[in-house]
């Protein structure tokens, strides 16, 4: 198999996302111990080649970073699982600030393992389901989600953590758009507007990925 670093390279080169040399060092540990713990708890599939893990979690994952390199940025990840894609993030910008949220302990305990491995700072994990935490305790700048609901749902499932400051990023495929209209009245009554989508195709399978930004609505 190609090198782990060399794939994560190439990739972010072709969907021309800045990630610097130490940050590639960190996630190609953060792989390797995907893939060790992987032998023992299912995280990602597994029949899924390190090929594919690296492709369709981690270089997925990063489409996220210009969303989030501004300064003071506090990310909330909903149902994270193995870190995606929120602890990959967190890998690339080291200043980002996040939140974990993950109701399934193994899932937990690995991504705590990971956070000390990488002696990666200012990131909390949340043990629980979102709805059982406090609002308060999740206050963010963006808040998003991989693989975990709907938008319709994930928007009704956000709604008491958003603020006229925060971002919903939405992490979608193919079907994207027919969530989207889908959700359009639930967007509306939940006063939230729909900001725009950035389109995305995987660098080595071409497989289509999309962001959707949501914000609520300012009212005069």
């Amino acid at each position: 198999m190609q090198d782990v670093g060399d794939l994560l390279r190439k990739g972010c080169s072709i969907l021309g996302l800045a990630v610097a040399e130490e940050s590639i060092e960190l996630l190609e540990r953060y792989c390797q111990e995907l893939l060790r713990w992987s032998r023992k708890i299912n995280l990602v599939g597994k029949k899924q080649s390190p090929r594919l893990i690296i492709e369709n979690h981690f270089i997925d994952s990063l489409i996220l970073l210009p969303y989030l390199s501004n300064d003071g940025c506090v990310l909330v990840d909903v149902g994270s699982g193995a870190g995606f894609p929120g602890l990959v993030c967190k890998t690339a910008l080291p200043e980002l600030q996040l939140n974990l949220v993950e109701p399934r302990l193994k899932r937990v305990s690995f991504l705590r393992h990971v956070i000390r491995s990488l002696e990666l700072q200012k990131v909390e994990v949340f043990p629980d389901r979102l709805e059982n935490i406090v609002s308060e305790s999740l206050s963010c700048t963006h808040i998003t989600c991989r693989a975990v609901a709907e938008i319709e749902q994930f928007a009704e499932m956000v709604d008491p953590y958003v603020d006229n400051e925060t971002e919903i990023l939405c992490m979608k495929g193919p079907k994207g758009k027919e969530e989207l209209e889908q959700a359009m009245p639930t967007i509306g009554r939940l006063k939230l507007v729909f900001v725009g989508v950035d389109e995305f195709l995987l660098p080595f399978s071409q497989a289509e990925r999309a962001v959707l930004t949501f914000r609520r609505r300012l009212t005069l």
